[in-house]
């Protein structure tokens, strides 16, 4: 595991570089990567052995928190940021809290002002959720010859401003497969099939806990019907403790301290020698 010092100076263990993304191709090896919020999330995919993990900016510490190892790539189009001072800050803000990377949709002079300082940069495209009115809808993006040539031409930008890798999101495989080989660009697939340098899906929706798995994902699990029994099993031990304290059958002698009977009899003398030296004479 590659030891490297995080941008505060500190030593530590990544699953992967920065360069060791660059060059997958050429390692003939693939990674994955699924999101994270919370350490409990992020402890859960390097235990599973997931190299990569995206996050919000504001949800780094708590990444950092559950992984000290996995590759945390930063969202930073997400708190805020107007100006590309913003973005700028926000990005140093989260390299700062222990992310390797930031990601972001916003323009290419956006990407080229964060690479000009050597911020690991990764761009986004295909379908872009917070753009989808511009392309009329959720849909794949590339599906016809002239969309997909601008597309490439946009990965092609995207490399010139100095990113190092892409989230291709909703790209018509085939389309992906031509432009994989051809892009310098380390590409991360979200539902761009198979032909790609690492495979990225939703934690929500490996575990089954989205309310709709789109047709790009695999559930793995039903953590939906989990949530659904811990949330009926809490309504009914709430309820019943309820019950309990309409009832006065809570607390039982079980549930309450005990004073040995002589030291009660002791403080109840007591109070009431207190009672008689207050009363008036």
């Amino acid at each position: 595991m590659p030891r490297i010092l995080d941008y505060t100076g500190r030593e530590a263990d990544r699953t992967v570089t920065v360069a060791d993304i660059v060059g997958l191709r050429a390692a003939g090896r693939q990674l994955a990567q699924v999101t994270a919020s919370t350490p409990a999330e992020a402890a859960a995919a390097e235990a599973a052995g997931v190299e990569m993990v995206v996050c919000m900016s504001d949800f780094v510490p708590a990444v950092r928190e559950g992984s000290r190892r996995v590759f945390v790539t930063a969202a930073v189009d997400f708190s805020g940021a107007v100006t590309e001072d913003d973005l700028l800050r926000d990005s140093l803000t989260a390299l700062r809290a222990g992310a390797d990377a930031v990601i972001t949709a916003r323009g290419m002079a956006s990407v080229r002002r964060l690479a000009h300082e050597d911020i690991p940069v990764m761009g986004h495209l295909g379908f872009v959720p917070k753009k989808s009115t511009l392309y009329g809808g959720v849909r794949a993006v590339g599906r016809t010859a002239p969309e997909a040539l601008e597309l490439w031409r946009r990965f092609q930008e995207l490399e010139d401003a100095g990113a190092f890798a892409v989230e291709c999101e909703l790209i018509p495989a085939e389309v992906m497969r031509e432009i994989h080989a051809r892009t310098g660009l380390a590409t991360i697939s979200l539902g761009s099939g198979p032909l790609a340098d690492v495979l990225f899906l939703f934690t929500s929706d490996i575990c089954g806990e989205s309310e709709r798995i789109p047709r790009h994902a695999r559930a793995y699990a039903d953590l939906a019907s989990l949530h659904q029994q811990i949330d009926a099993e809490r309504v009914r031990a709430l309820t019943e403790f309820r019950a309990d304290v309409a009832a006065g059958a809570f607390p039982d002698a079980r549930e309450v301290a005990k004073v040995d009977p002589d030291e009660l009899a002791a403080f109840v003398d007591a109070l009431g020698e207190q009672t008689r030296d207050s009363e008036p004479a």
